[in-house]
């Protein structure tokens, strides 16, 4: 058993059962839901059928007339990736949503390959959280699976309503000398079909998102959210045939943020620089504390420089 595993799994043992935080049941299963509000941070639940009937998960928090920012999580995560975000201050002015990717979280999970091999699937989910959820000019923010997402998004429906991307450690073209030889192998592993080595693989996969690795009820949460997504998530993914969404960032006309954690052991930072060497008006930040999720690693310099960035964006 890798150190990494070994760490993560004893410090799940040792906290004892699995406590995660309370969801209700979402009241229906199409267009504007429950409407619950969860006092700890005053969120707005719902659910969204996407164009081939899938259903996913919303939250939402702030002022529907405030800017607005639409956050998409990577893969084995979920909506709950961003509590940081829906806690921190300097993002307390703005109108955000986030929701449980296809396969992922409280969404439905097929298990046809092709409901995840379809990019315009996943351009969809998108397009029908922003209209149920009544965005005008959301940013996007992507980290990891979620960068891929949002491309796909610009591919099928245009940039034309979107204010700004942050993409997050992102994934924007399916190639191996952008993507480490540690992500490779856990395209093997994760996929198995020997539960052991899936279950082994799944906590590993969650050990290498982070340079300064969660601990506590955090970390419990994680876990359990990486085995709720099913392996045809994944092995879908990787049959998909749209493998470089490079030329949809290049033909975006709005601002790009490249955030990128510089211990990042899945995501090469190369990838960022391709999408900065496509977009001279783009900003790469760098993050020298963090590994493949600064967002959850440094959270307070993240909310700054994407509070910073929403506000600009909607001033262009």
């Amino acid at each position: 058993m890798g150190q990494t595993r070994r760490h993560f799994l004893s410090a799940a043992a040792a906290l004892g059962a699995i406590a995660v935080r309370p969801h209700n049941a979402l009241a229906q299963k199409q267009g504007s839901a429950s409407q619950e509000v969860l006092p700890s941070i005053n969120r707005e639940l719902f659910s969204v059928r996407s164009g081939d009937g899938t259903v996913l998960a919303v939250e939402a928090k702030g002022d529907p007339a405030a800017p607005e920012i639409l956050f998409i999580h990577g893969l084995r995560q979920s909506r709950l990736s961003w509590d940081k975000q829906f806690l921190d201050p300097a993002l307390a002015g703005f109108r955000m949503v986030r929701f449980d990717l296809r396969g992922h979280g409280d969404s439905d999970k097929p298990s046809a390959l092709d409901a995840y091999s379809d990019a315009d699937r996943w351009a969809d989910d998108v397009a029908a959280v922003i209209a149920v959820a009544k965005l005008r000019r959301p940013v996007l923010v992507g980290w990891s699976l979620g960068g891929y997402v949002a491309g796909a998004y610009l591919r099928k429906h245009g940039g034309a309503g979107i204010a700004g991307i942050n993409l997050v450690d992102a994934v924007t073209k399916l190639s191996p000398d952008l993507l480490t030889p540690l992500a490779g192998e856990f395209s093997r592993s994760t996929t198995s079909h020997d539960l052991a080595e899936r279950v082994a693989a799944t906590a590993d996969f969650l050990g290498a998102c982070f340079h300064q690795p969660p601990t506590g009820v955090a970390l419990q949460e994680m876990l359990v959210v990486n085995g709720m997504t099913p392996s045809a998530t994944y092995e879908g993914f990787l049959k998909t045939s749209t493998t470089d969404l490079e030329p949809a960032f290049a033909n975006y006309s709005g601002p790009i943020l490249l955030t990128h954690g510089v211990h990042d052991r899945l995501v090469r930072q190369a990838m960022s620089e391709r999408i900065r060497s496509l977009k001279p008006d783009s900003r790469l930040s760098l993050f020298a504390q963090s590994g493949h999720s600064p967002f959850y690693e440094e959270p307070a310099r993240f909310g700054r420089e994407l509070a910073a960035f929403v506000t600009a964006a909607n001033r262009a």
